[in-house]
């Protein structure tokens, strides 16, 4: 039931303009532009969204949706300024066991609620409270002559002992991606991994993943696969994975179909709104610039929307896509959402010296 309510919200909710939102009666402010940045309004009750305002934001705990995810807004792709093209989860795992932390499904200890809720902070210190009305506004800098916003976002303590947190920056030549850098606190129980993962592929229906060798089609990984949960994962290690010449790791996907198709998508009745993308076509990619030698990508798919169980147009597609390897204090990695096919980004990787 817990996942239903989680996924129902996601669709439902994804459609609310930013002006709706409120707190306890309290209404939220939207993002606020500063220069090339958005980030939250200052010294008012205000929406925790950061980014850049010709590009890829990202949003935590919004009013009226699950908390314990990363929201991730793209208005350049056309599918309004409040689409969410994507989610990205915590999801660590604690040494000697398997199971993951969840954070968009468990409980808050701060008020009970469902997800986790993340707390931001202009430092690289947990808060000592929650000020649900007031996220940190982030920190504008230059770093080796590029302007950046860097924001860090603490979760609560999983269920599992995992205490994990993750800086985000933004880069200003890097309009359609951000890095985000990987911590576990003091207090933390020993880690295995902490899988930040892209949660909502079927939102855009990404059906291709591009690998050193082959583009693997999700349709040919599960071709019989017609149940209604997730399929099983498929993995690619890093050595079948596309690299840098700096020895970067990096796994791409985009959608089988085009805009036009997009458009003329044909649903099964009952199909909410929110899964309806009509916007442009794009490629979704994570990026590790220094790999462990175990590092994979991972993808699982589904042949029907998440909670309300009604068929993909043409059939399944990835839903969870994430990079795996044995936790690092400090690990940097970056995700993107380009309009660039993958073919050009692969070429643009290639140049990197």
């Amino acid at each position: 039931m817990n996942r239903l309510f989680t996924a129902l919200c996601c669709i439902l909710c994804s459609t609310v303009a930013f002006a709706q939102y409120e707190i306890d009666g309290v209404r939220l402010q939207p993002p606020a532009q500063d220069g090339i940045w958005v980030r939250p309004a200052d010294g008012v009750p205000a929406q925790a969204i950061w980014g850049f305002a010709d590009g890829i934001r990202v949003g935590i705990n919004p009013p009226g949706r699950p908390r314990g995810l990363l929201d991730i807004f793209c208005p350049y792709l056309g599918d309004g300024e409040r689409s969410i093209i994507n989610y990205i989860a915590m999801e660590p795992i604690v040494a000697g066991t398997r199971n993951r932390g969840l954070s968009e499904l468990e409980k808050s200890s701060i008020d009970g609620g469902q997800g986790k809720v993340f707390i931001s902070s202009d430092v690289p210190q947990r808060p000592s409270q929650w000020d649900k009305l007031h996220p940190a506004r982030g920190t504008v800098t230059v770093e080796d002559g590029k302007q950046t916003l860097t924001v860090w976002i603490y979760c609560e303590r999983f269920d599992n002992g995992a205490d994990v947190y993750v800086r985000l920056r933004f880069i200003e030549d890097n309009p359609y991606q951000f890095e985000l850098q990987a911590f576990a606190g003091t207090e933390s129980a020993p880690l295995e991994s902490f899988i930040l993962t892209a949660t909502m592929g079927n939102k855009m229906r990404l059906r291709k993943l591009y690998t050193a060798n082959e583009v693997k089609l999700s349709t040919e990984i599960w071709p019989d696969y017609k149940d209604k949960w997730f399929s099983p994962y498929d993995r690619t290690p890093l050595q079948g994975m596309i690299r840098d010449r700096k020895g970067g790791a990096w796994a791409f996907s985009e959608p089988s179909e085009t805009q036009q198709d997009y458009i003329n998508a044909q649903y099964e009745d009952g199909t909410s709104n929110g899964w309806k993308y009509k916007g442009k076509t794009a490629t979704q990619y994570w990026y590790a610039p220094v790999p462990h030698p175990e590092l994979q990508t991972v993808v699982n798919g589904r042949y029907t929307y998440w909670a309300i169980f009604k068929k993909l147009p043409g059939g399944i597609a990835f839903e969870n896509f994430e990079l795996v390897e044995p936790f690092r204090q400090g690990t940097i990695y970056y995700f993107g959402v380009s309009p660039e096919k993958p073919g050009k980004l692969i070429k643009q990787i290639n140049k990197i010296k």
